[in-house]
This record gives C-alpha cells, structure tokens and sequence, in this order.
C-alpha cells in the first residue's frame, strides 16, 4: 500500500461522479484538500464526500464547454494557489460505434469541444492558480493513442482524446522552461457511466494507482503521457 501524503491540495474538474469522484475520495483518504467542480445545481456524490470530510471538501460549479464559467472560476480562486490541477470533465459520443462517416457535425464538435478545447481552456486560464513547482494533469485515455490504434472503433471519442494529446504536447512546448508536472493520464477501460458495463476494470482496483501515479509525478517536470501503473504510453 502506498504511503499516505499530507497536507496537499488538489482542484479537480469534473468531481461529481465517476472517475472525479472517486478520485476525490482516494486524494482525501491521502490527507489531501479537495476542491472539486460539478456542473449543474443537483446535489451529486461529491455534495456526499463533502457533508462526510467537513473542512476538507470545497464545491465549485463550472460547465468547461462555457468560457464565462471558467473565468469566473478563476475569479473565485484568485487567491488561492493549489499543488494540483487535474482536469477529469469529458464525454463521448452516443453512438460510439459511429464512424467519422456516420457522426452529425453537431455532436462531433460537441465532444472535441469537451474534450479537447474546455480542458485546454482550463489550463490556460488556471495555471497561475497551481504552485511553480506542482502539477497540472489532464484524464485522457490510452485511446488517444495514435500509434498503438491498430484496431480502431470509437472514432469520435478516439480524435477527441488524440486532438487532447496534441494540444498538451504544445502546451507543454511553450512552457518547456517552467518546473511544473505536466500528466496526460491513461487510466484504461473502467466501469463508469463513459467506460460501460463492460469495461474490464472496477474504480477500486484503478483509482487508487491512477491517485498513486498523479502524486509521483509531482516535482518532475515536463509533459508524460502514462497509464495507470506509470507506464509510457505511445504517443
């Protein structure tokens, strides 16, 4: 079992459900202070892990495909500065088994502007609220992966994931001189309401090494691309 760390502090994007979630509860377990984003006004899992961590749990609101929504956020955290920004919002399409063929424009753009260009847009509106020396992680998937898609399928979602990476690489460019972690997270196929029923792995034999993987980047700077065990994975 890994060693508990303390006295850090993780604003995470998309922490309602799912993967955000339950990674807010493992970064608690850990002793950490989280600050988590839903998107619309039901109460959620995470109001949850709030009422039960008194102290220790912060709710924002933020819809990452809204720009208003992000700047307020900033607005709101000016003060603030965080060791960890990871941002987990993300979507596919309905019909993942579309072909770029079949997809309407209109939810094509849909899930390239929530997956690719609201996270990006996070990142540069909310990286001077991170520590010099911390982290900024983005959830992508190891279906981004141009050079290991030899089987193809889930056209859409696989795009939106690789459009993701490229961006972060070019991130990562312009602030090649700065000491901050860079992580392009690929947690693999989970059962979540994204991964599906069918998904080979459960959020409690993954999200306690993905949580494992996001601390030990930390004070390494520069961009990598790793799945849950910290492995590379191929660009």
């Amino acid at each position: 079992m890994a060693a508990k760390s303390t006295n850090g502090s993780i604003l995470i994007i998309g922490a309602s459900r799912g993967l955000g979630h339950a990674m807010a509860a493992e970064f608690l377990e850990k002793g950490w202070q989280v600050i988590g984003t839903v998107r619309g006004e039901k109460r959620t899992l995470l109001h949850d892990l709030a009422d039960e961590n008194p102290g220790r749990v912060e709710i924002a609101h933020l819809d990452i495909t809204v720009p208003e929504q992000i700047a307020a956020l900033h607005d709101r955290f000016a003060a603030r500065r965080f060791d960890i920004l990871f941002v987990n919002a993300g979507t596919a399409n309905t019909h993942q088994g579309d072909t770029i063929a079949d997809v309407s424009t209109q939810e094509f753009a849909e899930v390239m502007v929530t997956n690719a260009l609201g996270p990006m847009r996070v990142i540069e509106a909310l990286q001077d609220l991170v520590t010099a020396t911390g982290l900024i992680g983005v959830m992508s998937s190891g279906q981004g992966s141009v050079g290991n898609n030899e089987n193809g399928g889930r056209e859409v979602y696989r795009a939106s994931k690789a459009a993701l990476n490229q961006c972060m690489r070019s991130y990562a460019a312009r602030h090649a001189d700065e000491q901050r972690a860079l992580l392009l997270m690929a947690p693999g196929w989970i059962r979540t309401d994204l991964g599906g029923p069918d998904a080979r792995f459960s959020m409690e034999e993954t999200v306690p090494d993905i949580v494992d993987v996001i601390i030990g980047k930390q004070g390494k700077p520069g961009l990598e691309y790793l799945d849950r065990f910290g492995e590379v994975v191929t660009w």
